[in-house]
């Protein structure tokens, strides 16, 4: 059985009224991702719910990119013969970049939330997109999973 435990850290006053909501589709994404992670590896996940000024200093401090974004996805490997392969991953989502382009394109706030949330668990599970043939290959991905929660292809808005 794979062990994958997730933790909610909300630093936004938006966040609080869709946390009941945004714990649902990840526990359904999740289970329908499960082939995907490793069954040697346990996954401790923290999905931290912050704002734009959060994310433009993460940005910027780790990415050394002076923007905000609408996720980023950190993780670190532990490997050792007591506790096995651990992966500790930090995924921030801002609600302010959300907004804006779930505006901008008229698109529900969860649907596109369940897309970022894909898109860090594909990299979670070793799918990057620094070149081009690997970005095809994880939006393919992306695409099929969010079509078997019958959300449409984000790409073509």
């Amino acid at each position: 059985m794979k062990n994958i435990k997730v933790d909610f850290f909300s630093e936004s006053k938006k966040w609080p009224r869709r946390i009941p909501k945004i714990k649902k589709i990840t526990k359904k994404t999740i289970n329908k991702m499960r082939s995907y992670f490793k069954d040697d590896h346990k996954f401790e996940l923290n999905l931290i719910l912050t704002d734009k000024s959060k994310m433009i200093k993460l940005n910027n401090m780790y990415k050394k990119k002076q923007s905000d974004t609408d996720v980023l996805t950190f993780i670190t490997k532990n490997s050792n013969k007591n506790v096995g392969n651990i992966l500790y991953c930090d995924i921030f989502f801002s609600i302010d970049t959300i907004e804006t382009f779930i505006r901008r394109n008229k698109i529900s706030i969860y649907d596109h939330f369940n897309h970022l949330l894909i898109h860090s668990l594909l990299h979670i599970n070793g799918y990057d997109h620094k070149k081009n043939l690997d970005f095809k290959k994880m939006k393919k991905e992306e695409i099929k999973i969010l079509g078997s929660f019958g959300i449409n292809n984000p790409y073509i808005i």
